[in-house]
């Protein structure tokens, strides 16, 4: 049999190590051993023992933050880093709360919080991988922006730039799109690592007599996930094709990326015709609710350049001012780049379940 449909018949606690095991030797800052990363560091309890100006509940999250401090992230990858980093706390301190009630004894969602701490160390390079940071900006004149890692991205971003289709705001829309396109391949990539590193973890372990008798929910599950994300990215990179070509039409639905993905999946899923309504609406309340937090991330970048343009020529008072104004706003992005990701999260939820409820 294809080596991608071989599954087990081991234990259900020797199956679950056998799957964790791999994600548990992905990089340095997951998988602490003792110190900074042990159980006492990591532990609800521990919140009230936080030290001053420490921005997380949990060491190691702490850790990364300060790490990406180090790597000169722009303010804007920093506050968006910040929300993945909150969502990540909230999530893990809740499995810790089922994990003490025994509501997760097949380890699923321990192995969904290690994958998504994956890809966040994937997105902000945080994973010691040279390549794997990305360049974002809401600057559209900076030579970095043609930096996208892929050569066909980087020539339809070309063509579209110097197509004189695109106002200056189609071109920072297009821009995010591009953006959201190499965060779902990187993503995918997480994913299929994972799931590759798992499996060879099998045939390790395994004769080849038991590997033919196996059946694993959670490889299946994962090679569904793996399928979806890539008929994703397939059809990501045709609609980016097609805007580059022919620019923006006038009947666009949506136009945030991550709400047109949404909706895009809504429409297979297994809604009602009134639930379908409905989550249009509430979908476009959630792209309002992104525009102003792309508002405000524009507003930190030019306060960002403000102020170190304010200190290099060294007015106490007007510095004051300006860094006053610059943590405001700082402040104000975190707290609306959470809600965003928030409401992502959830309206994400929604749709799988009503995927899965179809199958």
């Amino acid at each position: 049999a294809p080596r991608r449909e071989r599954v087990s018949t081991l234990p259900r606690l020797q199956l679950l190590v056998l799957l964790l095991l791999p994600l548990m030797l992905v990089p340095q800052p997951i998988a602490g051993h003792g110190g900074k990363y042990s159980r006492e560091k990591n532990e609800p309890e521990m919140a009230a023992k936080r030290e001053s100006g420490e921005e997380f509940r949990m060491e190691k999250l702490n850790q990364l933050w300060e790490k990406a401090k180090r790597l000169h992230l722009s303010p804007v990858r920093l506050a968006e880093l910040h929300s993945d980093l909150k969502i990540q706390e909230r999530d893990e301190l809740n499995w810790k709360k089922l994990k003490v009630e025994g509501l997760d004894k097949d380890g699923e969602k321990e192995a969904k919080l290690i994958h998504n701490l994956n890809v966040i160390l994937a997105r902000y390079g945080l994973d010691g991988r040279k390549d794997a940071q990305m360049v974002h900006s809401n600057a559209l004149n900076e030579d970095t922006q043609d930096e996208l890692g892929d050569p066909r991205l980087e020539k339809l971003w070309h063509k579209a730039k110097t197509s004189g289709k695109f106002s200056s705001e189609e071109l920072d829309k297009l821009w995010r799109e591009f953006l959201h396109y190499k965060e779902k391949i990187q993503e995918y990539n997480v994913l299929l690592d994972t799931l590759s590193r798992a499996e060879e973890g099998y045939e390790n372990l395994l004769s080849p007599s038991d590997m033919a008798h196996i059946k694993s929910d959670t490889l299946i599950s994962k090679h569904s996930e793996l399928k979806d994300r890539l008929r994703s990215i397939n059809q990501g990179l045709d609609r980016l094709r097609k805007v580059s070509h022919q620019g923006y039409g006038s009947t666009t639905e949506f136009e945030e990326p991550r709400v047109i993905d949404l909706w895009d999946l809504a429409q297979s899923a297994n809604f009602t015709e009134k639930e379908l309504e409905s989550f249009r609406e509430e979908l476009k309340h959630f792209e309002a609710k992104i525009e102003k937090h792309n508002h405000y991330q524009k507003q930190l970048e030019i306060s960002h350049q403000k102020l170190k343009h304010v200190e290099s020529i060294g007015d106490p008072e007007h510095i004051s001012r300006n860094k006053e104004k610059y943590v405001l706003l700082e402040e104000k992005t975190k707290e609306l780049g959470y809600k965003v990701k928030k409401h992502l999260q959830d309206l994400s939820s929604r749709v799988s379940r009503a995927r899965h409820n179809e199958l």
